[in-house]
């Protein structure tokens, strides 16, 4: 045999020849199966560990839901609690208005009562006064005076009720005088009424009694604190009667 045929023949099949691998033929569904298996079993060791985890590090699921459960029943126990005070209140504010209600009312009811009272007793010393009497003198009175604010900046309006007691021979006459206190730009002042031109309206003339009412005018700024009726009878500069009302 040449000697590189036989060098060949070593090559091929002797100790240095290459090996040969023989594989086995695995169908592809076979593989794919266990490659899903493995996956499963990749998942399900990773969730064991995921878990052993958390109740190492003191976290339990089970645990979690049921402490939330139970926050969550608290909270709705709570809610129904605070409802509940909550209607409490609304029914305990609506029975202290009602009873505030009640107060004013009753206030009101007293104020009225206590200003009817007054009314009666000066309607009573009125008709006593109207009876002549021998021991009754020949005094002036002046009852029921008011002043008070009227409808235009600067207006008000009086009223008052003149009596002439004793026995009457002969009708009263005579004028009144309004002097007003009041304050403007800081100031105190005191307006004698009336003013020249308007003392007509202020002249009275009456038997038994008689029922004034007027309006006067001062500066729309100012503010009046005090307002005093004085009358006086024809031919005399004294006096004879006088009632002041307060306004402030």
């Amino acid at each position: 045999m040449p000697p590189n045929l036989l060098k060949k023949f070593r090559q091929r099949f002797g100790i240095s020849a290459p090996r040969m691998t023989v594989k086995t033929h695995v169908a592809w569904y076979w593989r794919m199966l266990g490659l899903i298996a493995v996956l499963s079993c990749s998942f399900a060791l990773a969730a064991w560990i995921y878990d052993a985890g958390r109740r190492f590090a003191g976290f339990d699921r089970s645990e979690a839901e049921q402490e939330l459960s139970q926050l969550r029943e608290s909270a709705g126990k709570m809610a129904e609690e605070t409802a509940a005070l909550r209607a409490k209140v609304n029914a305990s504010e609506s029975t202290m208005q009602i009873e505030r209600s009640a107060q004013t009312q009753l206030g009101r009811q007293v104020k009225t009562l206590e200003d009817e009272n007054a009314r009666l007793k000066e309607d009573l010393a009125f008709f006593e006064n109207l009876i002549p009497g021998e021991n009754r003198d020949n005094s002036l009175l002046i009852n029921r005076f008011r002043a008070e604010a009227g409808a235009l900046p600067g207006e008000f309006r009086y009223r008052l009720l003149l009596l002439q007691g004793g026995r009457r021979e002969k009708p009263f006459q005579g004028n009144l005088q309004l002097l007003v206190t009041l304050q403007q730009d800081g100031k105190d002042a005191i307006i004698a009424l009336p003013e020249e031109g308007a003392a007509q309206s202020y002249k009275i003339s009456f038997k038994y009694f008689q029922r004034v009412e007027g309006t006067f005018r001062v500066a729309p700024n100012a503010r009046v604190k005090k307002v005093e009726v004085r009358v006086f009878e024809n031919g005399s500069a004294q006096v004879r009667a006088t009632q002041s009302f307060n306004l402030s």
